[in-house]
C-alpha cells in the first residue's frame, strides 16, 4: 500500500521513524515534507495528503504537528478524510476497523518514535471489516459530509 506521510516543523522529531516504521511494515511511504525543523503551517501537509489520497497516489495517510490536533482539524476538512489523533494502539487499529479511517495524525510533542512505530504498525496492519453496524454509521458519517 502508499501511505502519504507529511507533517509541519512540530511533528517533524517523528517524521523519520514514521518513514521507516511504514517501510519495515512492508509499504510505501510518500514523503510530502516538510524537510527540515523551520516552521511551517500544519494546513499545507494536511491538505498534501488528501491531495495525494484523492487523486489515488496513496490509500492512506500519516500526518504529524506538534500535538497531533492541528493537523487532524485540516485533514478533516478534506472531503473523504477521515482522520484522527491517535497515541494508543487500540484507537489506532479500531479506527480503521471500526471507523474507517484512513489518516493517523501523531503529536511530535506528545509521544515518542518507539510508539509512533506501533501506532504505524497497528495503523497499517488494520483492515475496515465492514460489519453492517460499522457500515450504517460511516454512511451517516458520509450523509453529514455531503450537505457541506
Amino acid at each position: 500500500m502508499n501511505v502519504a506521510v507529511a507533517c509541519d516543523h512540530g511533528g517533524y522529531p517523528l517524521k523519520d521513524a514514521v518513514l521507516e516504521a511504514v517501510r519495515a511494515a512492508g509499504h510505501h511511504p510518500l514523503d510530502l515534507g516538510t524537510d527540515s525543523p523551520a516552521s511551517t503551517d500544519y494546513p499545507d501537509y494536511a491538505a498534501r495528503v488528501a491531495a495525494a489520497i484523492h487523486a489515488g497516489q496513496a490509500e492512506r495517510g500519516i500526518l504529524m504537528c506538534g500535538s497531533g490536533v492541528g493537523i487532524c482539524i485540516a485533514a478533516n476538512k478534506h472531503k473523504g478524510i477521515y482522520a484522527a489523533i491517535c497515541h494508543d494502539t487500540y484507537s489506532a487499529h479500531q479506527g480503521v476497523e471500526h471507523d474507517k479511517m484512513n489518516v493517523l495524525c501523531l503529536g511530535g510533542r506528545v509521544i515518542g518514535t518507539e510508539l509512533a512505530k506501533e501506532l504505524v504498525r497497528a495503523f497499517l496492519g488494520a483492515h475496515y471489516s465492514g460489519e453492517e453496524r460499522f457500515e450504517r454509521r460511516f454512511l451517516k458519517t458520509v450523509a453529514v459530509e455531503q450537505e457541506k
